[in-house]
């Protein structure tokens, strides 16, 4: 697996704590021309590893093409993680023939907070008040052409299911009133908004499993097709089941793995890979 480390902008809009970085995983073997631009979670707060490199990972081994985006987290506040998530799929299109791939074929993919960026990427669509230097890679379109959610994140306030510290790390106190229901993808869902991969486990005492229903259910009433897996056992955060999960029994992530497999078989199926 070949990587190359990018800056994610030339100037980057708002608040700029720490540079994002988008890093570009080649396979050996490539087998498609579409591609996955990944957004790890960590609750706004952090970045895990194994929901981004380790993704691409898995995704270079099916010959899949893979972009990981170390977007802004904590302190740092919306919307600088949705400019963060556009430019990440701008910049795949914009570089599309330099890594052999189709701008038709990007998709999103994002676990936890992740998984709302990755859908709110999908879902948000109107401009946003930072003024973002208008280069070459801007010229692109930033709405993916499909979404992959891993145990997401949807509703961060008003609910019993909502994840309410994802929420305060993306807005902050200040923020709320003035954007929260604007950042619930299930609640700005259109006819715009990409087709969607989905799994969850029943068990995830992390994020409710209700969030992926909600979401899954909104598209659906707007006829936007949706794939989506429930499994019954797991904790919250399992990446791709890989041993390296602590904490968790080996039979469930035995049981689990399959969703790597069929995400691979989803993405061909919608001629994405």
């Amino acid at each position: 697996m070949k990587s190359e480390v990018f800056d994610l902008w030339n100037s980057v809009p708002g608040m700029c704590e720490e540079i994002p970085k988008i890093t570009a995983y080649v396979p050996e073997n490539k087998k498609s021309d579409g591609a996955v631009v990944i957004f790890p979670g960590g609750g706004y707060g952090a970045r895990a590893p194994h929901e981004g490199e380790g993704y691409a990972e898995f995704l270079n081994a099916a010959g899949i093409t893979a972009f990981v985006v170390d977007y802004r987290v904590s302190p740092h506040r919306f919307p600088c993680q949705l400019l963060d998530a556009r430019r990440g799929v701008k910049f795949a299109r914009f570089y599309a023939e330099k890594y052999g791939i189709d701008k038709n074929k990007i998709a999103v993919m994002g676990s936890s907070a992740g998984g709302h960026l990755a859908a709110l990427v999908s879902t948000y669509f109107d401009d946003v008040d930072c003024e973002v230097e208008q280069d070459e890679i801007e010229k692109e379109c930033f709405i993916p052409n499909g979404q992959i959610l891993c145990y997401p994140v949807i509703r961060i306030l008003g609910k019993e299911i909502a994840h309410f510290g994802t929420g305060a790390n993306l807005l902050g106190n200040e923020r709320h009133a003035i954007y929260g229901e604007d950042v619930q993808p299930d609640m700005i869902a259109s006819e715009r908004t990409p087709q969607a991969f989905i799994w969850h486990t029943a068990a995830d005492g992390g994020v409710s499993v209700l969030n992926s229903y909600e979401y899954a259910t909104a598209l659906k009433r707007l006829g936007i097709d949706v794939e989506m897996h429930i499994f019954p056992h797991g904790r919250h955060g399992l990446g791709a089941c890989t041993a390296v999960i602590q904490g968790e029994d080996e039979n469930i992530l035995t049981h689990n793995v399959q969703w790597t497999e069929l995400l691979i078989k989803w993405l061909r199926y919608t001629g994405l890979a």
